[in-house]
């Protein structure tokens, strides 16, 4: 080998870890923000991932993910939205509901943010418009606290003799709490059915709240669309078994717990889709090019076990409607 040669090799090698070095650091970085923890979501943060997959990125290999949990806190997303902010992360995604959203909203006005929200986003003011988001956020419209009166007809028809029926809500999570009643009330003066709220937003305002319920005997129980209602799932079905009051839930993993009846979106496929989003983004794409996707999966899963456990007989439609029957 000429000495000329020899050298240049060795050139070579010194800067190859400046290269790593630089590629790393090159790296796009994803702020996760959360209000629920990570053990109870852990299907749909995959699917998250699946979605970022799909756009090319692939967690350690080509982006960061730098994960900020609120554990049910949800008084705690202002801050962990403004430390996402300060590590200047190439993109914020705000998922699982309008508390998150609205955190990073006010955390940044420039850091390109992918909301999942259950609510119209252009009422909540995050776009201009589905189709022309008109700022930094776009993102994945769910439709969940949207289906509430679809719900309650599905819950008639399986307990045709409820006259009344009470909501469940948390009051510390306003904006999907008047968008479930401002749905439920008409839907349920049309089938002659009378609605009762209730509220709870904690693991003992629930215990409070069946403990009412017992005593004011519904004839059936509408658990509206919430973070923290999803993470105490076990704790609302196990109280619902125990009372042996019908209840309905906002999504599958409800009744996958035990749960009487589901009806939702498949939620893993909503966090598919936003992490599909944030890949776009992070290719270049602007929040204002990209328009609001919109759920189109929804799912109705009945737990035929639970069924009978109440004494109820499931209607043959609702078996042949249903995406999947627990047995």
């Amino acid at each position: 080998m000429r000495r000329r040669d020899f050298i240049g090799l060795l050139g070579g090698a010194a800067a190859w870890p400046l290269a790593a070095h630089a590629e790393q650091a090159a790296m796009a970085t994803v702020g996760f923000l959360h209000p629920g923890s990570p053990g109870a979501f852990a299907e749909r943060e995959g699917g998250f991932r699946q979605g970022l997959k799909e756009a090319g990125f692939v967690e350690g290999e080509n982006v960061t993910i730098v994960y900020r949990w609120a554990d049910n806190q949800v008084d705690r997303l202002p801050a962990l939205a403004a430390d996402l902010v300060h590590r200047n992360v190439s993109v914020i995604a705000a998922l699982a509901g309008s508390p998150a959203a609205l955190a990073a909203k006010a955390a940044t006005a420039t850091i390109p943010i992918v909301f999942l929200v259950a609510e119209d986003p252009v009422g909540l003011g995050f776009v201009a418009s589905l189709a022309k988001p008109g700022g930094n956020l776009t993102g994945v419209n769910f439709f969940n606290a949207e289906l509430s009166a679809k719900r309650l007809e599905l819950l008639r028809t399986l307990v045709p003799g409820a006259k009344r029926v009470a909501v469940l809500v948390n009051h510390d999570n306003a904006t999907t709490t008047e968008t479930t009643l401002r749905d439920l009330e008409p839907a349920a003066r049309a089938i002659g059915v009378e609605i009762e709220t209730v509220s709870a937003s904690t693991s003992g305002e629930i215990d409070a709240a069946f403990a009412t319920l017992a005593r004011a005997r519904p004839d059936a129980v509408f658990v509206s669309l919430d973070q923290f209602f999803a993470a105490r799932r076990v704790q609302l079905v196990h109280l619902a078994s125990r009372h042996v009051i019908p209840t309905t839930y906002p999504l599958r993993d409800f009744a996958e717990a035990g749960g009487l009846m589901s009806y939702g979106t498949n939620l893993i496929d909503a966090y598919r889709e936003a992490g599909v989003q944030t890949g776009r983004i992070l290719k270049g794409a602007k929040p204002v090019e990209l328009p609001v996707v919109q759920a189109t999966k929804f799912e109705l899963v009945i737990n035929h076990q639970a069924a009978r456990i109440l004494g109820l007989t499931v209607p043959a439609q609702l078996l042949a409607a249903a995406d999947e029957v627990i047995e």
